[in-house]
């Protein structure tokens, strides 16, 4: 094939591409549909011009555009991997969980469905052998992310209705290839289809694999780019590699799915990226993935369609009615499973509630594209498949494909505005107005100023001011009118608190940005920054506050390293999780000292004073709850703590410093050179702060023993021996540590955090330096009172035997024990206690 050719045919398909776009726009056409319509034209028009004596100029042209080397592997492992991969890059995972099982009932359940339902309706009417049908029931069973994707994105739908598409188009490709390939090679092979147990018994594996490949691939990948953070191209470079070898590994190590690899990367990078890269790599990568993803959707519509006349160059009466008959059985197994199986699994609390006008949109925004015209070339490239089925696989894949991008595809924006999904929500209408006001506000002010800085004459000053003016005094009177004035507080006090978490997680961004936290905090940071969101989306102030709570929680990493530390007396990991949960809030503290100023600033002009001030009570919580769980550290690991507040100074001060060099370097006071020269020395003193200090959790341990007034009495040396035979445990908040009627035979002593002691009804707080569990360790009774955990607490533990030697010793703590016996009647036993009645 002449190179020169197959290049401006090449140049032309990217001309194409970009005229296309402003062309759909200006005829409100899907993009998708736009390109699919012109590659049908080129290709038609390539084969008129090789029909037709009119011309032979052309020919050479027009040759090259029908033997363009397009085949199903192409589609497959060039162009697909890319599109999916950048489809997860800008997913929100964690929303999309909320929605899991819809997601996979349509991925997977729908793909079955509908292949049996298409298979069989076409054998009860075509002579075509029903593992042919059903071959190609699997074939035009995939939704086309090019396809559903894009034309989501372009219309206004709710952010949940795209968030289904999209997961079940991303995910869906998996079975439907798996399928195909099954069916394939019994029809190869000329054997009756397989039962059901067979044909879904691979999937497992096959996700399972893809999981672990994409997965693998991504963790790599990440932690190359997180270690070459200076060379931003580098980073950009490596992850362009990731969904090709995910595909590759995944379908040639694995034999698993490639889809389901390349999604699982994407996911992977999609959720620990924004905390591993720093975000101006962030964005440049997204940036190129946006564009890769562009050329490649667009191509593979633009490719994909060139071959449709040649699959459709033999059509006849009879296929047509083949087609319709595919049609409709599509359309009944996607309205089983969305109006018959989808509000089954609702009612038995499997999944949440979609609502019918979703279902709808979701029934008739299946589109197919690329993906299934890709899997009826495989079938019509191999050489072991009757020529008969080859040709009717195409024609009918091809024609169901035209049917969905022509019919469904042009008329999806109509069915959404019906359904009026593109209308914005009561309350966010209402919100639109009170901010477009407020900005418009903002706006006169500023354009008052700037304009008299110019010195412009008064009569336009004075002509435009009147004009912008009314337009200021129309937002307000929208602003101000009964339906904006009748958003709920509660309303208010979400949006608030979701652009108040969304603040959140850009200042922790920022702080990453100039180094003052550190890759791995950023990333558990941001987690719950995320869940903070998610949680207010859910359920409003009561998700916010239950989300705040829990991020303060230790979590299962703390339980792992507790439990290492308690059975087998290893430190490191607990001295790890400890270090980090120190460093962690120290940050958080920073962030939260900044929220206020973004409430009166922001919030408080769009949704008023009350709504401020509720939020400002909200973070002022926050922030005691903080600033407790830090006490408690401080006065376990004062000199740890010490040393992190001063790093994170350190860390300030290299800041500024770097931000004054970059202000005097860009005001012309220094060149270049010296400013290269300030920049190196900030980042040799910048990477010895990288080192964070080590936590030693014994000498921890041996300062608090002196400043417990229990042990008062004791000397130096009966300290120490006192430090041999105590152990340290950790639990987390909510933990019953001493259950009602239950014999223990250790005392505990609060070394940091807060116990709940409930004793026939009254309660006590149990802090730093007081115990439990004397009663029943000593007189061996059930215990008559239930000690929890309010926070997470450190426990120093002490047998009886100990206690004992302890008690004989310390009139401090014979007299505490007595001073503290919850009952007269407990009193009265205790004083029988040999050492008690000793003292």
């Amino acid at each position: 094939m002449d190179i020169a050719l197959l290049t401006t045919v090449a140049a032309l398909l990217f001309v194409l591409i970009g005229l296309a776009e402003p062309l759909a726009s200006r005829l409100s056409l899907p993009f998708s549909v736009m390109l699919a319509s012109l590659g049908i034209l080129i290709g038609g028009g390539a084969l008129f011009l090789l029909h037709t004596d009119l011309t032979d100029a052309l020919n050479p042209l027009a040759d090259t555009i029908i033997e363009l080397p397009i085949r199903s592997n192409v589609f497959l492992y060039v162009f697909l991997p890319t599109l999916i991969f950048q489809t997860t890059l800008d997913m929100n995972i964690r929303r999309m969980l909320d929605d899991w099982v819809p997601i996979l009932t349509l991925a997977v359940v729908a793909v079955l469905v509908a292949t049996l339902t298409i298979g069989y309706a076409l054998s009860w009417v075509s002579a075509l052998p029903l593992v042919v049908c059903l071959l190609v029931g699997a074939i035009v069973s995939t939704t086309d992310p090019s396809a559903v994707v894009g034309i989501f994105r372009d219309l206004s739908t709710p952010q949940r209705l795209a968030r289904i598409i999209e997961g079940e188009s991303l995910l869906n490709d998996a079975a439907a290839i798996s399928l195909a390939g099954l069916f394939i090679t019994y029809v190869m092979m000329e054997l009756p289809p397989p039962g059901l147990g067979q044909a879904i018994g691979s999937f497992p594996m096959l996700f399972v694999g893809g999981v672990a490949a994409g997965w693998l691939i991504a963790f790599v990948a990440i932690e190359l780019m997180s270690r070459i953070h200076r060379f931003e191209l580098a980073q950009i470079s490596i992850s362009v590699a990731v969904p090709y070898l995910s595909y590759i590994v995944a379908e040639e190590v694995f034999h698993a799915s490639g889809v389901i690899g390349v999604v699982a990367a994407g996911l992977t990078m999609n959720f620990a990226g924004p905390g591993r890269i720093l975000p101006s790599a962030w964005a440049k990568l997204r940036a190129v993935w946006d564009l890769l993803s562009h050329w490649s959707g667009a191509l593979i519509f633009v490719l994909a369609a060139l071959l449709i006349p040649r699959l459709l160059d033999d059509v006849h009466l009879v296929d047509l009615g083949l087609i319709l008959v595919v049609v409709v059985a599509a359309l009944v197994a996607r309205a089983i499973i969305l109006f018959g199986l989808m509000p089954l699994l609702t009612g038995l609390r499997v999944s949440p509630v979609v609502e019918v006008p979703y279902r709808v949109a979701i029934l008739w925004g299946g589109l197919r594209g690329a993906v299934t015209l890709a899997l009826a070339l495989a079938v019509t490239e191999n050489p072991y498949v009757d020529v008969a089925i080859k040709r009717e696989v195409g024609i009918l894949a091809t024609g169901f494909t035209l049917w969905t991008l022509m019919v469904q595809g042009t008329t999806l924006s109509w069915v959404i505005n019906r359904l009026r999904l593109d209308k914005l929500s009561p309350v966010d209408t209402a919100l639109s107005k009170q901010v477009i006001a407020v900005a418009l506000q903002e706006v006169r002010e500023d354009l008052k100023k700037t304009t008299e800085n110019y010195g412009m004459s008064p009569e336009t000053l004075k002509s435009e001011a009147q004009r912008f003016g009314k337009r200021v005094d129309r937002a307000m009177l929208a602003a101000e009118s009964e339906d904006n004035r009748n958003i709920l507080d509660r309303d208010r006090v979400t949006l608030g608190l979701l652009a108040l978490a969304g603040h959140e997680r850009e200042e922790i961004l920022d702080y990453f940005r100039v180094h003052v936290i550190s890759v791995r905090l950023s990333e558990s940071m941001l987690f719950d920054a995320d869940r903070l969101i998610e949680a207010t989306r859910t359920d409003g102030r009561m998700g916010y506050q239950r989300a705040a709570k829990r991020n303060l929680r230790y979590g299962p990493g703390f339980r792992i390293a507790a439990f290492l530390r308690n059975r087998f007396g290893i430190s490191g990991p607990l001295a790890n999780v400890t270090a980090d949960r120190v460093e962690i809030l120290l940050a958080k503290r920073l962030i939260l000292r900044d929220l206020g100023v973004f409430i009166d600033g922001r919030i408080r002009r769009i949704h008023g004073d009350r709504v401020a001030e509720i939020l400002h009570d909200l973070v002022n919580r926050r922030s005691e709850a903080l600033d407790a769980a830090i006490e408690g550290l401080r006065l376990q690991y004062p000199d740890y703590t010490d040393k992190l507040e001063r790093r994170y100074i350190r860390r300030l001060s290299l800041r500024l410093e770097e931000r004054e060099f970059d202000a005097m370097r860009d005001d012309g006071l220094i060149g270049e050179e010296l400013h290269s020269v300030l920049m190196q020395s900030i980042a040799q003193r910048r990477a010895a702060t990288e080192l964070r200090p080590h936590l030693d959790l014994a000498p921890a341990q041996q300062g608090t023993l002196p400043s417990f007034p229990l042990f008062a009495d004791l000397g130096e040396e009966e300290l120490q021996a006192l430090l041999q035979e105590l152990d340290r445990s950790y639990v987390n908040s909510g933990k019953v540590i001493l259950q009602r009627g239950s014999v223990s035979r250790s005392v505990f002593f609060v070394a940091s955090g807060v116990v709940e002691l409930e004793v026939n009804g009254q309660i006590r707080r149990l802090e730093r330096g007081n115990m439990f569990g004397a009663f029943t360790a000593l007189t061996g009774r059930p215990s008559i009172g239930q000690a929890t955990a309010l926070t997470p607490v450190s426990l120093l533990q002490l047998d009886e035997r100990g206690f004992r030697d302890v008690l004989r010793r310390s009139p401090s703590l014979q007299r505490a024990l007595l001073e503290n016996a919850p009952t007269p009647e407990i009193r009265a036993e205790l004083l029988n206690v040999p050492e008690l009645r000793q003292g």
